[in-house]
């Protein structure tokens, strides 16, 4: 009966649904008030995403007359979804492992490529020019960062094998009890041009500057979401903020796992992500102008494709 209700619980209150969706709305208050800070501006408050949130949901959902409607209504309910599913996923070392057969390290990067999809078919079901544009440039900046991401997860999921008779394993909780018995990936040199790579992944999946290309306001007038708004807009918002929980705190479970038990591990996870957010996001996009979807593409299949190449040559060798 327990065993019945863990799901469901996990995917609606803790660690996903309200809860993580929480904390990804404060994750980007706190962004867009310390980007503010370093440009000498004062910011909005922060509780400014829940403020928009609460506004959205007042408003009316506008259907363009050539969009489809059951496939633009669609799209970013299965988005929202799906990343609250992610999120109970995710561990939080000392506090929360997920069960071995739901914490799979491959159903995560399945669902990590749903809000990608949606914001593909949100485009093209909106029927505008724009949106057609944000969803080539969408896709073309998937094909570029998967790959490198599927190699870093196979060099952690080596590294971790090594140490367990040789067998490869993509379970998140194995990932992380080898690395509290042997040390954080973070302070292996063998895994440090996985890492590399993976803090190049994370500003493009989250689509942050310099890489929120299908969406860039001065371009494409929000690409693939122009026509969007009221509750349905409302619903990409919150799959942006577990997005956000999902892919740092996945960085967190791959290379730096270790925390105390107890309440104090749910605390150091959160601090580990405002500090993963404040380098990867906040000081990214602060400092760089945004990028051309050739430059983009180029990027990543020369620099992190590289380095994760190079992760897992040097696991096997080693």
């Amino acid at each position: 009966m327990l065993e019945s209700l863990y799901t469901p619980f996990a995917a609606l209150l803790f660690p996903g649904g309200l809860f993580a969706l929480a904390l990804g709305l404060a994750l980007k208050g706190l962004d867009r008030r310390l980007a503010a800070r370093l440009q000498a501006r004062v910011g909005p408050p922060l509780a400014q995403p829940l403020y928009d949130l609460v506004k959205l949901a007042r408003k009316r959902t506008m259907v363009p007359d050539s969009a489809n409607e059951s496939v633009f209504l669609g799209a970013p309910l299965i988005g929202a979804v799906s990343m609250a599913l992610a999120a109970a996923l995710v561990p939080i070392p000392g506090f929360y492992t997920p069960s071995p057969v739901l914490g799979d390290l491959l159903v995560l990067l399945y669902l990590l490529t749903v809000p990608a999809v949606v914001l593909m078919i949100a485009g093209s079901a909106s029927g505008s020019p724009f949106g057609a544009i944000g969803f080539s440039r969408e896709m073309a900046m998937m094909l570029a960062y998967e790959g490198p991401l599927v190699l870093v997860v196979a060099a952690v999921a080596m590294r971790t094998g090594m140490g367990m008779g040789g067998v490869i394993s993509f379970s998140l909780a194995d990932i992380i009890a080898y690395q509290q018995s042997h040390g954080a990936f973070l302070f292996d040199p063998v895994m440090w041009p996985a890492l590399l790579a993976f803090l190049a992944f994370y500003p493009a999946n989250l689509g942050i500057i310099p890489f929120d290309i299908p969406e860039a306001e001065t371009e494409v007038l929000e690409g693939p979401l122009l026509e969007y708004s009221g509750p349905a807009l409302g619903l990409f918002k919150i799959m942006s903020a577990l997005k956000s929980v999902v892919v740092l705190g996945l960085g967190v479970a791959l290379f730096f796992p270790l925390a105390p038990t107890g309440v104090a591990g749910l605390l150091v996870q959160v601090a580990k992500l405002v500090i993963l957010m404040l380098i990867g996001v906040t000081v990214v996009r602060v400092s760089c102008g945004r990028m051309r979807i050739d430059q983009a593409f180029r990027f990543f299949l020369k620099w992190p494709l590289a380095l994760s190449v190079l992760s897992v040559a040097m696991v096997a060798l080693a």
